[in-house]
């Protein structure tokens, strides 16, 4: 049971007891935690939210992602009978879009302890995060409670976004669909297809702010392709294309589009390029096929942060992967 109680709290006047009966340690193994007490928070579509059948599709991103921090504070209950193994956990959607576990720091509290959790979240291997949370084991059946401060997380991915190897469906609504096509069954991880203006296809959340994201794209007929950083919406965005009148540039979607700036970059239907963009406070730094080709401030009402987006206008293009990573950690980049 949880119930928002007051007091147990190092950071505020409230938290959430967590209030668990009957945790205890597998019957065959000990080590094998069967009956703990698990309390999460949505990060992604729940399971039961996966199959609705409506008029329209849940478009939506993930709120978690790896290479992002975790951060929780927990408290154990002074009158339990004795201690606790708490840790934090998420689970994410594998094969068959069925959600998997994968389990973080643990510590063994006694009755009155406090305890601040830090986790940097590894890699999922494509499969989105559906939802993350503290789990609660003992050595012996227990009954008791558990006081949670606060639970959140921060700072930019570090992830490698494409097709899990063990299949399923839910990575592709784990990005936001504003192409005509987002086909299926194709070679690549992603073909976009669209038919008249600019599509994207977005994920990532608000809160990404100082990050460098790259991807090697593949330009079919196309009007105009590549990346885009900081995106808030549709029309809200700083992208790298490479375009048909055989120019590179650097756009800025806000009330209209403004081009930042462009350069000659001749190139063929069907040619594959890497482009990468990185975007740090105002400064934006952009290149292609390990070549620096743009390097400026925006001061005019610049954006602070978003998520990422293949860019396609009138064509098609394809990808197999999306790399984001923090614009100060970059393991690998053409800058």
């Amino acid at each position: 049971m949880v119930e928002n109680v007051v007091g147990h709290s190092r950071r505020g006047r409230r938290s959430l007891a967590l209030r668990y009966r009957g945790v205890a340690p597998g019957r065959a193994c000990p080590e094998l935690v069967e009956r703990a007490a698990r309390v999460a928070t949505p990060t992604f579509i729940p399971p039961e939210a996966s199959g609705l059948k409506t008029g329209y599709t849940l478009q939506t991103s993930p709120t978690l992602y790896p290479g992002q921090t975790v951060r929780a504070g927990l408290s154990v209950d002074n009158d339990n009978a004795g201690p606790v193994v708490c840790g934090l956990y998420l689970r994410a959607y594998g094969a068959d879009d069925q959600l998997f576990i994968t389990r973080g720091p643990k510590t063994v509290l006694e009755p009155g302890d406090y305890h601040e959790f830090e986790w940097r979240i590894g890699d999922t291997g494509g499969a989105p995060i559906a939802e993350v949370g503290v789990e609660i084991s003992a050595a012996l059946r227990d009954d008791g409670s558990v006081y949670l401060d606060y639970l959140r997380w921060d700072g930019e991915p570090d992830v490698v976004l494409t097709r899990p190897s063990d299949g399923g469906t839910m990575w592709r609504r784990a990005w936001v669909n504003g192409v005509d096509q987002f086909r299926l069954r194709q070679p690549e991880t992603f073909r976009i297809v669209q038919n008249h203006g600019t599509g994207l296809l977005i994920t990532g959340t608000r809160e990404w702010s100082d990050y460098h994201v790259s991807a090697e794209v593949t330009l079919h007929l196309v009007t105009a392709g590549g990346i885009a950083a900081r995106v808030q919406g549709m029309r809200r965005y700083y992208a790298l294309l490479l375009c048909k009148d055989g120019k590179a540039r650097l756009v800025k979607a806000l009330d209209g589009e403004t081009v930042l700036a462009e350069t000659g970059f001749p190139w063929e239907f069907g040619e594959t390029h890497e482009f990468s963009l990185r975007v740090t406070n105002k400064h934006l730094k952009a290149g292609i096929d390990g070549q620096t080709l743009f390097s400026v401030d925006d001061t005019d009402r610049p954006s602070t942060g978003g998520g990422v987006a293949l860019v396609c206008e009138e064509g098609c293009i394809s990808c197999d992967a999306v790399t984001v990573q923090p614009s100060v950690t970059v393991r690998k980049s053409a800058f």
